[in-house]
C-alpha cells in the first residue's frame, strides 16, 4: 500500500522572491511547490531526493522488440556522409 502525497503547495513568483528562505527551508524538510506566473503553472521546486514522478503509460506496447525485429534492411548509399553533410550545406552558402 502507498502512502499518498500531498498535493504541494502552489507558490507565485513573487511569493518565491519575498518569502525564499522559507521555502528552501520548507523544501529541505520535504515539502514539494507548483511555481506559478500568473496563476500558470510553469514548474516544481522539489527536494533532491525525492522520487522521480512516474510517467502514466496510456497505453499498452503494440509490439515487443526492438528495431532489428521489424526485419528492415540496411542499405549502404554510395555517397559518403560527409559528402551527404556538404551537398545539404551547399544550399546554405
Amino acid at each position: 500500500m502507498s502512502v499518498a502525497q500531498p498535493e504541494p503547495e502552489s507558490l507565485s513568483q513573487r511569493e518565491l522572491r519575498n518569502e525564499s528562505s522559507r521555502v528552501l527551508r520548507e523544501v529541505s524538510e520535504g515539502h514539494s511547490f507548483v511555481l506559478t506566473n500568473r496563476g500558470v503553472p510553469v514548474g516544481r521546486v522539489i527536494p533532491l531526493d525525492a522520487p522521480a514522478p512516474g510517467l502514466e503509460i496510456t497505453r499498452p506496447a503494440k509490439r515487443v522488440g526492438g528495431w532489428s525485429d521489424l526485419g528492415i534492411k540496411r542499405r549502404r548509399s554510395e555517397r559518403s556522409v560527409q559528402e551527404l553533410i556538404n551537398e545539404q550545406r551547399e544550399d546554405r552558402v
